[in-house]
């Protein structure tokens, strides 16, 4: 038995509909995901160990004073446009920076070469005290990941 011409028109549009209508949902329920407080987006790049407080303000003082970037992830990530700030608004900007999957780079407060596992940011005082918050951000703006840390060393991770 075979259907007839309208038959198929209307089994067609109805199909067409349908594959709109599931195309259309998809960016309705992201969207609804960003209205919950969901602040960034899933990353493999977080911030890792904290060493603040070089004690001085000589260069070798501030390059004892740094933060770790890790890729947990496998697959490398280009972190050109990242920016990683402290509470008081201080910013670093990655350059041209490959980060491999699951490695680290520690970002320094004084002045050196730039490697694949250290960059620095050539300042000429410590940035990170013994209480504050590091933000990392990707090349958008978009939060990645916060790190506060309190009295003697306590670290709070708070992973966005």
């Amino acid at each position: 038995m075979s259907a007839s011409p309208a038959t198929h028109r209307v089994l067609a549009a109805v199909l067409a509909a349908g594959a709109l209508v599931s195309v259309a949902a998809v960016p309705a329920a992201a969207h609804d995901d960003d209205r919950h407080g969901h602040r960034g987006r899933h990353s493999a790049i977080v911030i890792g160990d904290v060493q603040y407080d070089g004690h001085g303000r000589d260069n070798r003082a501030l390059n004892r004073e740094w933060i770790e970037v890790r890729n947990t992830g496998r697959h490398p990530v280009n972190l050109h446009g990242f920016t990683l700030s402290d509470r008081d608004g201080n910013r670093y900007r990655f350059d041209r920076l490959r980060l491999d999957g699951r490695s680290s780079v520690r970002v320094h407060t004084g002045s050196g070469r730039d490697t694949r596992s250290d960059v620095y940011q050539d300042r000429r005082r410590p940035i990170w005290d013994e209480r504050d918050t590091a933000t990392l951000r990707d090349d958008r703006g978009n939060i990645v990941d916060t790190e506060t840390w309190g009295r003697r060393g306590h670290h709070d991770t708070h992973r966005r």
